[in-house]
Formats: structure tokens, sequence, C-alpha cells
């Protein structure tokens, strides 16, 4: 394979990182890269397991001099979340990614592709490396991490030995995270019906939206396609006589929407055009609120004979009306914390099929009072508008530990190394941690990673010299621990 990364070191870890984004990793479609890390162990001679679910554990035993120090576990998932700019003609379940570098910074071109990549290439390059000191291994590759965490909630955790745990997802070098929010899915369906006509279809589109991830980027008012489409939908049921045909935004329940589209339908040409030009001067409105915040904001519309499967008119209006009412965003923080996000949530997934519309959210919250009386809520939305409920994929937070030797054990490497010093924070996303540390009591953990910017989206990016750093910090720490 002819590498694109070069000038870094160690050179297989970029190597690596390159390998494995060649690999397609959508969560639920691991099987391929669980293959290469079973291949990978099988070559080294080192103990594996995999499971019904494609977790992979690989086990290397300490390096000399270290044979009594206790194992210490390294942790990241294999899937990543699969966005892509509209009209970028890749296929994530069969196309490897197309890696771009510009400046020292790591991209792919038009698509996803960072998180949690970097922490598999990570625990690649120190099993591969026999000239590093550590103590024995137990490096943990989860999957589904980015549809509810589902592989580390499966995962035998009895088959590890290690009271230590570094989770390698973080996304801030610098920072070392030591406690984050517990979450859920949580989806509405309500079954609609529908009827063929034939006159003119008005299609809308919401798109160039910022977007970002539900966890860490949720305080930074990034707006949400969904809710944006729903206002004019709503505007426009107000004030002309629109049915809907159709409504699709979002694709992961953890990403904020930065596109969406809609159809709505009307009985003769006149009615379109008013509804055209309604649509037209909402949509400047839209503009004028929030293209200094989100400068490459457009919405389109567009008006065409034609006919559709259009939805009752009752139906249409349940599911857009609950839409305009439903919670989103931040809902409560801690001012005592600078104004932490404890609690929020992310309509991230607004969609109809033949049958049926969906609402998908994301609750998050680090108080299991506040996340009851969120679920309490979005039940009162779905009793309200006809919706049925279903929850699964919940996680509980990771507590704050006020003794940590592994976090003591950070702060002083990245002081002697970068002469400065770790930042210590809680996160409003969600972590594996807190799945390992309810099941294996006493667990140690902390969380840390290099920088990655735009996670979830389609400019995600990773600077090569934030992994490079970070590779030597990682690297350091479990010589110390050693």
């Amino acid at each position: 394979m002819n590498y694109k990364i070069t000038g870094y070191k160690p050179a297989k870890l970029f190597h690596f990182f390159e390998d494995i984004s060649a690999i397609p990793r959508g969560s639920a479609n691991e099987k391929a890269i669980s293959d290469y890390l079973v291949a990978f162990a099988e070559e080294r001679n080192l103990w594996y397991h995999r499971d019904a679910l494609f977790n992979v554990i690989i086990k290397k035993p300490a390096s000399a001099g270290a044979k009594e120090k206790p194992a210490v576990m390294l942790q990241g998932h294999t899937d990543m979340v699969c966005e892509k700019l509209a009209g970028v003609a890749h296929d994530f379940t069969t196309d490897p990614l197309d890696l771009i570098i510009k400046d020292g910074v790591l991209s792919a071109n038009g698509t996803t592709g960072g998180d949690n990549g970097a922490a598999v290439a990570c625990m690649l390059a120190i099993l591969d490396d026999d000239t590093l000191t550590h103590p024995a291994l137990e490096c943990v590759f989860t999957t589904q991490e980015e549809i509810g965490l589902n592989g580390a909630e499966a995962l035998d955790k009895s088959l590890l030995s290690a009271r230590t745990m570094i989770n390698l997802d973080s996304e801030d070098e610098g920072v070392a995270t030591v406690s984050c929010a517990g979450g859920l899915r949580f989806a509405l369906t309500r079954p609609i019906t529908r009827s063929k006509k034939e006159g003119m279809l008005l299609h809308l589109e919401a798109t160039g939206l910022l977007g970002g991830h539900s966890g860490t980027d949720i305080n930074k008012e990034h707006q949400n396609a969904n809710l944006l489409m729903a206002r004019m939908i709503n505007h426009l049921f107000h004030n002309t006589d629109a049915l809907l045909v159709d409504f699709n935004g979002g694709t992961k329940d953890n990403a904020i929407p930065r596109e969406t589209s809609a159809t709505l339908f009307y009985s003769d040409e006149v009615a379109a055009k008013n509804a055209e030009n309604l649509a037209l001067a909402l949509s400047a409105d839209f503009s004028s609120e929030i293209c200094p915040y989100e400068p490459a904001f457009q919405f389109l519309v567009s008006t065409e004979n034609g006919t559709a499967d259009v939805i009752s008119a009752e139906d249409g209006k349940a599911f857009i009306t609950a839409m305009c009412l439903a919670p989103n965003g931040v809902q409560f923080r801690n001012m005592n914390l600078d104004g932490f996000t404890v609690t929020s949530l992310n309509l991230g997934i607004a969609a109809t099929d033949e049958t049926s519309a969906s609402l998908v959210f994301a609750p998050r919250s680090s108080v299991a009072t506040l996340m009851s009386a969120l679920k309490e809520k979005l039940c009162l939305l779905a009793e309200t508008f006809g919706f049925e409920v279903s929850m699964h994929g919940e996680y509980p937070g990771w507590s704050f530990a006020e003794v940590s030797p592994i976090r003591d054990v950070f702060v002083q490497s990245y002081k002697e190394l970068f002469h400065d010093d770790l930042k210590i924070e809680a996160i409003h996303a969600g972590l594996e941690c807190g799945l390992f540390s309810d099941a294996i009591p006493g667990l140690d953990a902390i969380a840390v990673g290099p920088t990655i910017r735009g996670c979830h989206t389609p400019d995600e990016h990773l600077p090569l010299d934030s992994f490079e750093r970070f590779y030597e910090l990682l690297t350091d720490v479990l010589k110390k621990l050693a």
C-alpha cells in the first residue's frame, strides 16, 4: 500500500490509521474491521477474543521487568458515524475513505472518518511495537458505539483482569475526561394514512448547516435542520391548504441534523405559487436569524407538477406539531460549573415512510432524576400526538472519582513532556467508560485522545501533529505504569 501520511513518528501509527480507513466500518458493519484485528493478532501470536457483535479483545504480555505490574486496559471503538456532504458519491458499505492531507491536517473527502480510528491505530501501533515498555495490556475494540454503546454493553467483561482503563475516545489534546453523561435512544412512531393525488408539489430543502455531535456540540446552539423545516411547514399549514407528502431529516440520533428535505402537495398552481412566495419570505427570515452563526445555510424552494401519495391532514399536522413543540438542545446547566451542560436532547432523525412517521431523539444527562423528567416529557409529547414510544441503548453516566492514580500519572507525564498542565474536565457526551465502570468494581478510568474537530460531520479533521504528540503521551504513561 502506498501511504499518504509521511514525515510523522512513529510511521506505523499513521500507516495503521490508513489501513483501517480503507475498511468500511459504519456502525453495525464491523465484521471486516474485526477480521482485520483478528488477523493482526494471529500474525503476532497474541491472545484474542471475538464475540458475536464483533467486539475484539487483544492481550499482550508485559515487557521485560514489568511482569508484576497490574494490567492496563486500552479501549476504543471500531465503528464510525457515516455522514457525507450532499452530492458526494461515497458508499459507506463498500468504499474506502478518501483521505486528504492539507497543511498537516487529515480529513476525508466529503465524509466523516477520524472518530474513533485514532484509538484503533494507537492500540495497533502499541501492540505491534516490541521496543515499548509497558505493563500487561488488554486492548479492547468495541463496536456499535455510535448507535448506543451496544458493543461495550454486550462485551463479556469477565475476560478482563485490568482495573485501570485508558479510553482513547476523547477529542481534545491536553484535556483528560473524567466524567460523562448517560443517555439512550428515544423513538416516537405514529401510523399514517396516505391517498394518491395529482396536482402541484412544493419541494423544500434546508441545507448547509454546521451540524455536529449531539453531546459535545449541543451547547453551541448549532441549528437543527429538522426543527427549521418543521417551523416552515407549520407556517405553510396555517397560511395555505398544504398537505404533507414526505419529510426526511437526519441520519443519526446523536448527530445534529445539517440537512432536511420535505415535500408538500397543493391542488393547483396558484396555491403552490402562493406557498412558494411564503416559503421564500420565511427562508429569508431564517437567513437573517442564523447566517451570522451558520454562514453556509441555504433554504431551497421549488415546484413541479406531479402525482404523490399524500399523508392525511390529521397525520401530517400531528407529526409537524409534535416537532414544533418537542424539547431540543440544552435543557439544564450547572451554573456553579461555568454553565456546564447537565441535560440535553437532540432531535436527530425525523422521517416519514409509506405507513409511519417517526421522531428519534438522543437524550443525555449526568443526573438521573433529570433524565427521568426528560423521558416523562417525551412520553407526554407522544401521548398528546398519538405516537408510540420505544427506548433502547440506555447507558449509565460515569461519575467523577476523587482519587484516581491513572489521572495522576497522566497529569505528571503531560507536565514533563509538554511543560503545561493537563486540563481535567467532565463532558456531556457519552463514553463507554460508564459501562465498564458499572461492570468492573473499583475500575480507575480516564478518557484521552488527540484533537479531532467537526466530529460526526463531513468536516471532521485530525491535526497530524496532535496525533503524534498524543501517541508520545500515551506511550510515556504506559512506561511510567511499568
